[in-house]
C-alpha cells in the first residue's frame, strides 16, 4: 500500500483511517488441519481449547500489529458451522438420512469454542482502546439459521453440494468439465460451480 501512496506515511494512514478492515481467520486452520487427523497430527498434540487458545493468539499478534494502530474500524468474522459443510458430512460414518439433523455436531461444539474466545477477544480490544472499534461477526450464527431454517430461504437441499464429487457432493469440490445441478437454486452449498 505504501507504493500507492508514493511512500507518503501520512496519507497511508490517513486513508487506512478511514477505512473498514475485514478480518477472517481459522476456517482453514480447522477444516484443512485441526480436523484432518489423518494428514495432520494437530488435533492428537492440542485439546479443543488449547487449539483455540493458540489461534486467537495469533490472531491477536495480528492485531496488534503496527498496522493496526492506524486502522480505526476492524470487523472480526466467527466461524461458520463446518460441522454442517458436505464435506465434512462425506465423513460421518453414518448417512445423514440417517441422523437426526445435518450437521457433524462434534465438530460444531469444537468451532463454538474458538469463536467464544473470539468473541471475548473483541471485547478485551475495545476495553483497551478508545480509537478504534472491533465488531464481531457471528457468522456461526447466521449460518446455523440458514441450516435450520432453510426451508424459508429456499433451500431443499442442505447436506449436498450441487456439484462435486463422492458421498454429499462432498469429498471434491466441483471438477472442471463436470455438470452441476439443474436446480441450483435449491442448494445452500454449491460446491464451487465451475463457469459455463
Amino acid at each position: 500500500m505504501k507504493t500507492l501512496f508514493r511512500r507518503n506515511d501520512t496519507k497511508l494512514y490517513n486513508h487506512l483511517s478511514k477505512c473498514i478492515l475485514f478480518v477472517g481467520m481459522g476456517s482453514n486452520d480447522y477444516l484443512n488441519n485441526y480436523f484432518m487427523p489423518n494428514f495432520y497430527t494437530t488435533s492428537s498434540v492440542f485439546s479443543p481449547k488449547a487449539y483455540a487458545a493458540v489461534l486467537q493468539e495469533d490472531y491477536s499478534r495480528l492485531l496488534n500489529s503496527n498496522f493496526m494502530n492506524w486502522v480505526r474500524k476492524i470487523v472480526i468474522m466467527g466461524v461458520g458451522q463446518i460441522g454442517c459443510i458436505p464435506y465434512e458430512l462425506a465423513r460421518l460414518s453414518v448417512p445423514t438420512s440417517q441422523t437426526e439433523n445435518t450437521c457433524n455436531e462434534k465438530i460444531n461444539t469444537i468451532i463454538n469454542i474458538f469463536n467464544n474466545g473470539l468473541l471475548e477477544m473483541v471485547k478485551r480490544f475495545n476495553q483497551a482502546t478508545s480509537n478504534a472499534k472491533f465488531i464481531y461477526v457471528n457468522t456461526y450464527k447466521s449460518s446455523r439459521d440458514l441450516v435450520m431454517n432453510s426451508k424459508s430461504y429456499g433451500f431443499d437441499v442442505i447436506d449436498k453440494g450441487c456439484c462435486g464429487v463422492g458421498r454429499n457432493n462432498g469429498q471434491i469440490t466441483c471438477l472442471p468439465l463436470q455438470t452441476p445441478c439443474v436446480n441450483r437454486n435449491n442448494y445452500l452449498f454449491l460446491g464451487c460451480i465451475p463457469p459455463n
